[in-house]
């Protein structure tokens, strides 16, 4: 079984970045792909960016460009780095994984087995 803890969220200006970071414990993430997702106050959960186990990574199209997924495995951590942060981007943020390694990009959280509790996110204009 795998615990998830995100931790970076905050509340920052327009324009700023936060660096979000998802800590892994009881079991090695380095051959799973994880992924970052989000959640605003009377919204469904959207994926935001993924990253394989082979460091392929995608994104949403409202974060290309000014979000960066990359993990150190080392740390068994996964980080997304947010810059240039819009007041839409305000929501709560949550990193998941698969139950089964490998695999290619999952971009519903049904897919997901394991979550952490979430980061808040605030941006405010």
């Amino acid at each position: 079984q795998v615990q998830l803890v995100e931790s970076g969220g905050g509340l920052v200006q327009a324009g700023g970045s936060l660096r979000l970071s998802c800590a892994a414990s009881g079991r090695s993430l380095r051959f799973y792909g994880v992924a970052w997702f989000r959640q605003a106050p009377g919204k469904e959960r959207e994926f935001v960016a993924a990253i394989t186990w082979g460091d392929s990574t995608d994104y949403v199209d409202s974060v290309k460009g000014r979000f960066t997924i990359s993990r150190d495995d080392a740390k068994n951590t996964i980080y997304l780095q947010m810059n240039r942060l819009k007041p839409e981007d305000t929501a709560v943020y949550y990193c998941a994984a698969p139950g089964s390694p490998y695999g290619t990009f999952f971009y519903h959280a049904r897919e997901y087995d394991h979550w952490g509790q979430g980061t808040q996110v605030t941006v405010s204009s």
